[in-house]
């Protein structure tokens, strides 16, 4: 977008009165959504220039009008927590839950996260790119101008480094802003019987030369990894100057929250089994929460306590958590509804969730999650007149214009093709 100005818009700013800092919103001022009941933003070069309420005093020569009278201007959604680069599908897998097999029952029988590594290996990088670029473009028709990536599903050395060859790729030609994170203490190989320290000690030093500061994940369960191995594993991590995220208490709590927090993590996610002294440790730490509540639908499994959690001072964010198992969704906007419908949030801290505090889950606050100048232009613009609408609807219109890292976005066509 070379030069644009967006009139009469209902503006969700999302703007800090702290200025820029970097810090997420907790508690009640997740409510503040710095709104512009009606007023203007002006593009040029791809960057915000100007925000401000009523009518802009003129337009420039070489600038496009855009007229958003009727409609809602947010900042793109920032998707902070997907594993949107797979092979194959879990189809089958999926009946089976139908038919009453537990998630952790399906991953003890060397399915679910094994199913899907055993066709990544096949897979050429290539066409993992492919299938991730077509994921993001339909992430985007939704309105996400964000996302991060895990890997993961390679679980050695040379599977997990071609992911990273794939998010690269994907990341230089999609229109998304794309953070990679690696993954690779995602389950046990239980065909590799050291699984765990050639991750430690082989797999986890070649990513950090290669992606030097790139954050490191683990997901801690019953089946998964311990503990105590995500510990050994974190500390390598931090060794190596790289920040930590984790999975845990999804569906058992173990014990790795005051862990992950002792250790500085980023962010702790899924939590729907963490205990209340332990949401209440989070609350009151710098370390953001991530709710997946779509994960939660789709498994038929209670959701993180958000409202205790908010109302304790956390801060919280929100993610589809898409891959092919757990989370089928690209869509942000059903994560809106499951999160005032399931999670008792209200509207504006939902959209918080999914924009401020996601942006800070990333360190990309500097570039999206707000509407103001100096930041990129990751913009939203949506066919209602009043925010609210977005967590009311459950199958509601597509956005009239996605702007992603100051390009224009057609979403009507990336959902039909």
């Amino acid at each position: 977008m070379n030069a644009a100005v967006i009139v009469n818009a209902r503006i969700v700013t999302l703007q800090s009165s702290a200025g820029n800092s970097p810090l997420p919103r907790r508690g009640d001022d997740m409510q503040n959504l710095a709104t512009i009941p009606s007023g203007f933003v002006r593009v040029r070069n791809g960057q915000i220039t100007e925000v401000a309420a009523g009518s802009p005093t003129k337009s420039l020569d070489d600038e496009k009008v855009i007229d958003a009278r009727g409609c809602v201007l947010l900042p793109g959604f920032v998707d902070c927590h997907t594993h949107a680069c797979w092979a194959g599908d879990r189809l089958d897998e999926w009946e089976m839950k139908l038919a009453g097999r537990s998630y952790l029952d399906i991953l003890a029988a060397g399915g679910g996260i094994m199913s899907t590594v055993r066709a990544v290996r096949a897979a050429s990088t290539q066409d993992l790119a492919e299938d991730l670029m077509q994921r993001l473009l339909e992430m985007a028709a939704y309105g996400t101008t964000t996302a991060e990536v895990k890997t993961g599903y390679g679980l050695d050395t040379e599977t997990e480094l071609r992911m990273f060859d794939a998010i690269a790729h994907a990341a230089r030609h999609s229109p998304l802003r794309i953070a990679a994170t690696f993954l690779g203490a995602h389950a046990i190989d239980p065909q590799r019987s050291e699984c765990v320290e050639m991750m430690i000690k082989e797999t986890l030093p070649a990513v950090a030369v290669k992606y030097p500061g790139i954050t490191v994940d683990a997901y801690c369960e019953t089946g998964a990894w311990s503990v105590a191995d995500c510990g050994r594993y974190f500390r390598h991590a931090k060794q190596h100057g790289c920040g930590i995220r984790v999975h845990t208490d999804q569906f058992n709590s173990l014990g790795m929250i005051p862990v992950a927090l002792e250790l500085g993590a980023i962010s702790v996610d899924h939590l729907e089994a963490a205990t209340d002294a332990d949401l209440n440790l989070v609350a009151k730490s710098k370390t953001i929460a991530v709710g997946l509540p779509a994960t939660a639908f789709c498994l038929g499994t209670p959701c993180i306590q958000a409202r205790k959690f908010i109302d304790a001072g956390g801060a919280l964010a929100l993610a589809t958590n898409a891959n092919p198992g757990s989370a089928p969704v690209r869509a942000m906007p059903i994560v809106l509804s499951f999160a005032v419908r399931e999670m008792k949030m209200t509207p504006a801290e939902a959209i918080t969730s999914v924009t401020w505090n996601a942006a800070c889950v990333l360190g990309m606050t500097d570039h999206c999650g707000s509407i103001a100048v100096g930041k990129s232009a990751d913009m939203v613009l949506w066919p209602f007149k009043d925010e609210r609408a977005l967590g009311y609807e459950l199958s509601g219109a597509l956005p009239e214009i996605v702007i992603a890292c100051g390009r224009v976005i057609t979403p009507h066509s990336l959902a039909a093709g």
